[in-house]
C-alpha cells in the first residue's frame, strides 16, 4: 500500500508519494508533473486531466474548468453568479438550489454536480498515481485552501468518498507549505528556544494565502492565515480586456463576442505573462486566424501590465499587511519569507514582500510541488502503512464561530472559537435543561467569503427534569476536527439521584459523585445520615443539520461513477479494437504491395482480392463501423487475419529455412567429427563401444540424406504455395540427431575400481611404525596437520 498527497488546484494538480527515499511527485501518462483541473465529455468518451484541457477550445460546452469555486455553493450565490459569467459550459440550479453542470454524455444530457465532477478528477489522479507506484491506491492526505469554509471542506470530503478515495485528513494547503518547509530542516530551535517565524506567500492561479508560522524542533504552530480571490487568472483576465479592446479599435473585431476567440487570446496573453515575469523589454503577441481568419498583433511590456493591474497589487499588499497585524509579529521576529504558487514568480509581487517584510522572497521550496509533498508528508505520518518521524502540526481556525440555542431565558448566543483558535480543538459547554433543545453553529457574520454563516443545526433529544422536576446539566462538545470542519460531537446529560447506599460503578457508566461538582463521596461514617448521590452519564441523541450530502445520495453518486468508469474501461477496449483493425489494414496494405515484406509470398490474384477488401474495411470504418461494439471489430480482424496467416506462414517457413537448414548441417558435422575423433583414439572417447559409435554414425549419415533431399525439394518449390518441407520437420531432425549423438557422446566415463585396504600405499602392512604408533601417521601426500601445542614452534 503507499500513501499519497493530493494538491486539489482550482488549475492544476499534483500527486506527491512518500517513499523510502524521500517525497516523490507523480507523473500522468503524458509524463507531466502536473494535472490539468479539467473534465470532458465527447460522445461516449470521458475525458479527463491533460486530454480534456487539450480540447478546451474544440470541445467547450463539454470541456469543464474552474469547478473547484462551486463546491459547497449554491446557485444564487453571488459569487457563483460571478464565476458563471467568463464560463464556456452551462451551469443551472439543481431542484435544491444547488449547482448543476450540464454536458452531452453517451449521446444524453447529463446534469452532474461540481462534486461529481471533482471526484471524475480524483479518479484520474489515483489511476495514474496506481499505475506509477504499480500498487492499490486508498489512502490520501487532500489539501483545502485555509479560507474554505464548513461546507467546501465537507464538500470535498464528498467528492473523495464519491471516488473511492479514503482521506486521512484535509489539511490547509499553508500548513502543508510549511511542513514541506520545516520538515528537513535541521537547525530548527529547540522546545524550550524562540521558534524560527517563517512567512509563506502562496500566489496561485485563483488565489492568494498568506500566513505565517512557527517552527521549533519536530513540531509547528501556525500563528496566522490571510487570503483573497486574486491570483494569476484575474491578470490574465486584465490583459486579454486590453487587447481586446485595442483589437475593436484596430482591427474591428470583438473577442468577447465569441467564447472560443477569447479563450484563445486567455492562452496567448497566459504565455505572454509569464514571459515577462523573466523580461522587462516590450514583447510581442501574436494570434494567427483570431477571428474572422484576421491575424492580429499587438505588443506590451512588463511596466504597463504592472500599471494596468496596480488594483490587483493593491489586494494582495493589503492581505500581506493584514498577515502581519494579524500575526502581531514585528519585522526583526521574521526569520524569512518563502514564496510558493505560480504566480508569486511575477517580479512585482516579489518586490511588495520585499517592501513589506523587509526582506527577499525566499524559493528553498519548490514553487509548484511543495503543496503536494507537504500533503505526502502528513499522510506518511498518519499512516501505520509508513514509518516516518512525527512532527506535529497545529494548524488554526480561520474565523470565528459562534454557538446559539434557546431557552425560556430567551435566545443565547457566545462566541465558542474565536479567529487563529487551534486546531484540531474540542471544547464543553454546560447548559442546564429540562426538555430537548436546537443548537446552531455558525460564523460570525460578515467573517466569512461565503453568502451563509451557518454551519449546522443539531437537535438533542431525550433531555428530561429530574426527579424534582428540576433541569439537568446537559454537557455539550463543539469540536473542530483533522479536517477544520466544525461540528456537534458529543451532547451527555448527567442525571443526579440520590440513594441511601453508595453506588459502584455499573455496566451501563454509573458512577459515585458527592455532588453536583461531580467529586467522590468520603467513606460513609457511623451515624451519618447523609444521602449518597449517583451520577449517570446518559448519551444524548443529536439529528443534525448540516452541509454535505445524504448517505443516500452519496452512494447513488458513488454506483454511478463507478459505472462511468467501468463505461471508461469498456470504451478503451473498443478504441483499441477499432484502432487494432485499422491498424491490420494500413499494415497489410504496405506488406502485399510489390515492395512489401509479403509480396513474393502471395498470388497477384490473392493480393488483389485482399486489397478489395482493405478498401472496403477502411471505408466501413470511417462511415458505418465508427461506432460499432468492441465484438465487431474484433470479427473482422479475425476474418482479415485468417486470410493473411496463410501468407505470414509462408513467409515465416521459407525465411526460417536457411538457418534451420545451418543447424542441422551443424550438428551432422559435430557427429561425423566425434566418430573420426574416436577412431584416432582421442583419450575423451575410450570408453564408448563400437556399437555405440556405429549407431551414432548411421545417425548422421540419415540426417544426411534427408538434408539433401529436403534442400532438393525446396529448389523448385514456388513461394506462393505452402512449402514442400516445414521448419518444423528440418528442426525435429536435428533434435532426434542431437538426442541421439549426446546420449552416447555425453555418457560420463566409469569410476575406477577402489583397491583393497592392504594394498593401498599408506596402509598397515606398508608402515609397521605408524601402525605401532597407534595408526596415527598421516599420509605424506595429504597436508599437515598442527595441534595447538605446537603451535608456538618457529
Amino acid at each position: 500500500m503507499s500513501v499519497i498527497g493530493i494538491d486539489f488546484g482550482n488549475e492544476s494538480c499534483y500527486v506527491a508519494v512518500a517513499k523510502a527515499g524521500g517525497i516523490e511527485t507523480i507523473a500522468n501518462d503524458y509524463s507531466l508533473r502536473a494535472t490539468p483541473s479539467f473534465v470532458a465529455f465527447a460522445g461516449r468518451n470521458r475525458v479527463l486531466g491533460v486530454a480534456a484541457k487539450n480540447q478546451q477550445v474544440t470541445n467547450m460546452n463539454n470541456t469543464i474548468g474552474g469547478f473547484k469555486r462551486f463546491l459547497g455553493r449554491k446557485f444564487n450565490d453571488p459569487h457563483v453568479q460571478e464565476e458563471m459569467r467568463s464560463l464556456p459550459y452551462q451551469v443551472e440550479a439543481t431542484s435544491d438550489g444547488g449547482i448543476g453542470i450540464r454536458v452531452n454524455y453517451l449521446d444524453e444530457e447529463h446534469v452532474f454536480t461540481p462534486e461529481q465532477i471533482t471526484a471524475m478528477l480524483f479518479t484520474k489522479l489515483k489511476e495514474d498515481a496506481s499505475k506509477e507506484l504499480k500498487t492499490q491506491i486508498n489512502d490520501c492526505v487532500v489539501t483545502v485552501p485555509s479560507f474554505f469554509t464548513n461546507a467546501e471542506r465537507q464538500a470535498l470530503l464528498d467528492a473523495a468518498s464519491i471516488s473511492g478515495l479514503n482521506v486521512l485528513r484535509l489539511m490547509n494547503e499553508t500548513t502543508a507549505t510549511a511542513l514541506s518547509y520545516g520538515f528537513y530542516k535541521q537547525d530548527l530551535p529547540g522546545p524550550e528556544e524562540k521558534p524560527r517565524n517563517v512567512v509563506f506567500v502562496d500566489c496561485g492561479h485563483a488565489s492568494l494565502q498568506v500566513s505565517a508560522c512557527a517552527f521549533q524542533k519536530g513540531s509547528l504552530k501556525m500563528l496566522a492565515s490571510c487570503s483573497d480571490s486574486v491570483g494569476g487568472r484575474d491578470f490574465d483576465m486584465k490583459l486579454a480586456m486590453h487587447f481586446n479592446k485595442e483589437f475593436q479599435t484596430k482591427y474591428k473585431i470583438d473577442a468577447s463576442s465569441k467564447k472560443r476567440a477569447f479563450l484563445r487570446l486567455l492562452t496567448e496573453v497566459e504565455k505572454l505573462k509569464k514571459n515577462m515575469s523573466a523580461n522587462s523589454t516590450k514583447l510581442p503577441l501574436n494570434i494567427e486566424c483570431f477571428m474572422n481568419e484576421i491575424d492580429v498583433q499587438s505588443s506590451l511590456q512588463r511596466s504597463d501590465m504592472e500599471e494596468m493591474c496596480s488594483h490587483l497589487f493593491a489586494r494582495i499588499e493589503s492581505t500581506m499587511r493584514k498577515l502581519l497585524s494579524d500575526s502581531k509579529l514585528a519585522l526583526e521576529d521574521i526569520h524569512s519569507v518563502e514564496i510558493v504558487g505560480g504566480s508569486s514568480r511575477i517580479p512585482a509581487i516579489k518586490h511588495l514582500i520585499e517592501q513589506i517584510f523587509g526582506k527577499p522572497a525566499s524559493t528553498t521550496l519548490n514553487q509548484d510541488e511543495a503543496v503536494s509533498r507537504g500533503a505526502a508528508l502528513q499522510c506518511a505520518i498518519m499512516s501505520p502503512a509508513v514509518r516516518v518521524r512525527e512532527f506535529s502540526c497545529t494548524d488554526v481556525q480561520a474565523y470565528p464561530v459562534l454557538i446559539s440555542w434557546d431557552d425560556s431565558d430567551g435566545p443565547h448566543e457566545l462566541k465558542v472559537f474565536e479567529q487563529y483558535h487551534s486546531a484540531p480543538f474540542a471544547r464543553m459547554l454546560t447548559v442546564q435543561r429540562k426538555e430537548a433543545m436546537t443548537i446552531t453553529l455558525k460564523y460570525e457574520p460578515n467573517s466569512v467569503p461565503f453568502p451563509d454563516p451557518f454551519i449546522g443545526s443539531y437537535q438533542v433529544k431525550g433531555i428530561k427534569p429530574d426527579a424534582n422536576g428540576e433541569a439537568q446539566e446537559v454537557k455539550v462538545k463543539v469540536r473542530i476536527n483533522g479536517n477544520g470542519i466544525i461540528m456537534l460531537a458529543s451532547a451527555t446529560i448527567y442525571e443526579r439521584k440520590e440513594s441511601e447506599e453508595p453506588a459502584s460503578p455499573g455496566a451501563n457508566g454509573e458512577q459515585k459523585a458527592g455532588d453536583a461538582s461531580g467529586q467522590q463521596p468520603s467513606s460513609p461514617q457511623e451515624g451519618d445520615d447523609k444521602k449518597k448521590i449517583i451520577t449517570k452519564h446518559v448519551e444524548l441523541t443529536i439529528e443534525s443539520k448540516v452541509h454535505g450530502f445524504l448517505s443516500a445520495d452519496l452512494h447513488k453518486f458513488f454506483e454511478e461513477e463507478m459505472k462511468m468508469i467501468a463505461n471508461d474501461r469498456q470504451e478503451k477496449e473498443r478504441i483499441d479494437a477499432k484502432n487494432a483493425l485499422e491498424e491490420q489494414v494500413y499494415e497489410v496494405r504496405e506488406k502485399i504491395q510489390e515492395d512489401g515484406a509479403l509480396h513474393q509470398y502471395i498470388e497477384p490474384q490473392e493480393a488483389s482480392e485482399i486489397c478489395r477488401e482493405l478498401e472496403e474495411t477502411e471505408n466501413w470504418l470511417y462511415e458505418d463501423g465508427e461506432s460499432c461494439e468492441k465484438g465487431v471489430y474484433k470479427e473482422r480482424l479475425e476474418k482479415l487475419h485468417a486470410k493473411m496467416n496463410p501468407v505470414r506462414n509462408r513467409c515465416e517457413e521459407y525465411s526460417g529455412h536457411e538457418g534451420a537448414f545451418t543447424e542441422l548441417g551443424y550438428s551432422i558435422q559435430q557427429t561425423l567429427k566425434a566418430v573420426e575423433q574416436y577412431r584416432a583414439k582421442e583419450p575423451k572417447y575410450d570408453h564408448l563401444s563400437e556399437t555405440e559409435i556405429l549407431n551414432i554414425t548411421e545417425a548422421a549419415q540419415k540426417a544426411q540424406k534427408w538434408y539433401e533431399d529436403a534442400r532438393t525439394k525446396l529448389v523448385g518449390a514456388r513461394k506462393t504455395q505452402d512449402p514442400p518441407v516445414k521448419l518444423a520437420d528440418i528442426r525435429h531432425e536435428t533434435q532426434t540427431l542431437t538426442t541421439c549423438t549426446n546420449s552416447v557422446l555425453n555418457r560420463p566415463k566409469p569410476k575406477p575400481p577402489t583397491p583393497p585396504a592392504d594394498q593401498q600405499p599408506n596402509g598397515p602392512s606398508s608402515n609397521n611404525n605408524a601402525g605401532a604408533a597407534g595408526g596415527d601417521q598421516q599420509d605424506s601426500n595429504a597436508p599437515k596437520q598442527t595441534t595447538e601445542d605446537s603451535m608456538d614452534v618457529e
